[in-house]
Protein backbone atom coordinates (compact mmCIF):
# COMPACT_ATOMS: atom_id res chain seq x y z
CA UNK A 1 0.00 0.00 0.00
CA UNK A 2 1.52 3.35 -0.96
CA UNK A 3 0.68 6.61 0.80
CA UNK A 4 1.03 10.14 -0.41
CA UNK A 5 0.31 13.14 1.81
CA UNK A 6 -2.82 14.99 0.72
CA UNK A 7 -4.13 18.51 1.39
CA UNK A 8 -5.78 19.70 4.59
CA UNK A 9 -9.60 19.81 4.35
CA UNK A 10 -11.34 21.64 7.18
CA UNK A 11 -9.08 20.37 9.93
CA UNK A 12 -8.98 16.81 8.60
CA UNK A 13 -5.78 15.63 7.05
CA UNK A 14 -6.54 13.65 3.93
CA UNK A 15 -4.21 11.05 2.54
CA UNK A 16 -4.04 9.38 -0.82
CA UNK A 17 -3.89 5.63 -0.34
CA UNK A 18 -3.68 2.98 -3.04
CA UNK A 19 -5.50 -0.28 -2.36
CA UNK A 20 -6.16 -3.08 -4.80
CA UNK A 21 -9.45 -4.87 -4.05
CA UNK A 22 -11.18 -7.17 -6.50
CA UNK A 23 -13.70 -5.70 -8.93
CA UNK A 24 -16.94 -6.96 -7.29
CA UNK A 25 -16.66 -5.14 -3.92
CA UNK A 26 -15.74 -1.88 -5.67
CA UNK A 27 -18.77 -2.12 -7.95
CA UNK A 28 -21.00 -2.88 -4.94
CA UNK A 29 -19.48 0.06 -3.02
CA UNK A 30 -20.01 2.39 -5.99
CA UNK A 31 -23.69 1.39 -6.19
CA UNK A 32 -24.14 1.84 -2.43
CA UNK A 33 -22.44 5.25 -2.53
CA UNK A 34 -24.80 6.40 -5.30
CA UNK A 35 -27.82 5.08 -3.34
CA UNK A 36 -26.64 7.01 -0.26
CA UNK A 37 -25.96 10.11 -2.35
CA UNK A 38 -22.30 10.25 -1.34
CA UNK A 39 -18.90 9.79 -2.95
CA UNK A 40 -17.07 6.49 -3.15
CA UNK A 41 -14.28 8.00 -1.04
CA UNK A 42 -16.70 9.03 1.71
CA UNK A 43 -18.42 5.64 1.59
CA UNK A 44 -15.13 3.74 1.90
CA UNK A 45 -13.94 6.09 4.65
CA UNK A 46 -17.12 5.41 6.64
CA UNK A 47 -16.75 1.68 6.03
CA UNK A 48 -13.26 1.80 7.50
CA UNK A 49 -14.19 4.08 10.41
CA UNK A 50 -17.23 2.10 11.60
CA UNK A 51 -15.46 -1.04 12.87
CA UNK A 52 -12.62 1.05 14.30
CA UNK A 53 -15.09 3.17 16.28
CA UNK A 54 -16.78 0.00 17.57
CA UNK A 55 -13.40 -1.34 18.74
CA UNK A 56 -12.59 1.93 20.49
CA UNK A 57 -15.93 1.98 22.32
CA UNK A 58 -15.59 -1.67 23.33
CA UNK A 59 -12.11 -1.08 24.70
CA UNK A 60 -13.07 2.02 26.63
CA UNK A 61 -15.21 -0.11 28.95
CA UNK A 62 -16.32 2.89 30.92
CA UNK A 63 -18.54 1.93 33.79
CA UNK A 64 -20.96 4.27 35.41
CA UNK A 65 -23.08 4.22 38.51
CA UNK A 66 -26.66 5.44 38.59
CA UNK A 67 -27.53 7.27 41.76
CA UNK A 68 -30.93 8.51 42.83
CA UNK A 69 -32.14 11.12 45.24
CA UNK A 70 -34.60 10.48 48.02
CA UNK A 71 -35.12 7.86 50.66
CA UNK A 72 -37.24 4.81 51.32
CA UNK A 73 -37.28 3.10 47.93
CA UNK A 74 -40.14 3.09 45.46
CA UNK A 75 -43.65 4.37 46.10
CA UNK A 76 -46.30 1.92 47.32
CA UNK A 77 -47.81 -0.06 44.43
CA UNK A 78 -44.86 0.51 42.07
CA UNK A 79 -43.38 -2.66 40.60
CA UNK A 80 -40.17 -1.83 38.75
CA UNK A 81 -40.26 -5.18 36.94
CA UNK A 82 -43.59 -4.30 35.28
CA UNK A 83 -42.74 -1.70 32.63
CA UNK A 84 -46.30 -1.21 31.42
CA UNK A 85 -47.65 -0.50 34.91
CA UNK A 86 -44.68 1.77 35.63
CA UNK A 87 -45.37 3.83 32.50
CA UNK A 88 -49.03 4.15 33.50
CA UNK A 89 -48.02 5.44 36.94
CA UNK A 90 -45.58 7.89 35.41
CA UNK A 91 -48.28 9.17 33.03
CA UNK A 92 -50.66 9.66 35.96
CA UNK A 93 -48.01 11.66 37.86
CA UNK A 94 -47.24 13.78 34.78
CA UNK A 95 -50.92 14.55 34.17
CA UNK A 96 -51.60 15.66 37.76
Amino acid sequence: MSREQGRDYGGFQRMKVAIYPTKDPIQDAEKAAVEQNTTLSAFVGDAIRLPLDRRRRARSGRKFKITSDGEGGVLPGVDLSNTSALLDIMDDIKND
